[in-house]
């Protein structure tokens, strides 16, 4: 470190606690800084990078709507299943009906079992 940063860090640390505040104030208005803005920053690139990242999802039906059997079939018809086990799954609501499914499947299953009455969310 330099010469100046090794007073400085002993200035600090003969410094109060009221003294300490008293000075983070006095740098926020002269270099106009806030607590928020670097915050800020660091978090808008993480947030960018977990939305880049994302290329799966998880189909969820909330519920089956009034149209319970066409949700049934469509289940059934998503999934492989027998009708007795689309069935259970679409009681079972909130469910998850599929997991990590490339998003644009995840899309079209989607439309299919809104199509059929179902509330569905992909997460």
């Amino acid at each position: 470190m330099t010469e100046n940063k090794n007073k400085i860090i002993e200035m600090v640390e003969k410094m109060t606690v009221l003294e300490l505040a008293e000075l983070v104030e006095a740098l926020k208005e002269k270099f106009g800084v806030t607590a928020a803005a670097p915050v800020a920053v660091a978090a808008a690139p993480a947030v960018a990078a977990a939305e880049a990242e994302k290329t799966t999802s998880t189909v969820v039906l909330h519920s089956a709507g009034q149209s319970k059997l066409q949700v049934i079939k469509v289940v059934k018809a998503l999934l492989g299943v027998e009708l007795k086990e689309a069935k259970e799954i679409v009681d079972a609501a909130p469910k998850d009906i599929k997991k990590n499914v490339p998003n644009e499947e995840a899309e079209k299953m989607k439309e299919q079992l809104e199509q059929a009455g179902a509330v569905v969310e992909l997460k």
